[in-house]
């Protein structure tokens, strides 16, 4: 799977365009969760993503 195919897929499901790459990061961990993708694909997409830029939240953790 390529950016430009789930790019489509985004907008097909969500009936808009990804706000910026963030938001394709994290539409492709929810459909790889839901089980639409492989993880060979989940992690070349992934790959893809933060070679271009694409970052997971920080989050802080409380203790």
């Amino acid at each position: 799977m390529t950016l430009g195919e789930l790019r489509t897929i985004f907008f097909g499901m969500k009936q808009y365009e990804p706000a910026n790459i963030n938001e394709l990061l994290d539409f492709a961990g929810q459909i790889y969760l839901k089980g639409n993708i492989c993880l060979s694909k989940y992690r070349n997409l992934i790959r893809e993503l933060e070679a271009t830029g694409a970052t997971k939240p920080d989050y802080a953790l409380e203790t």
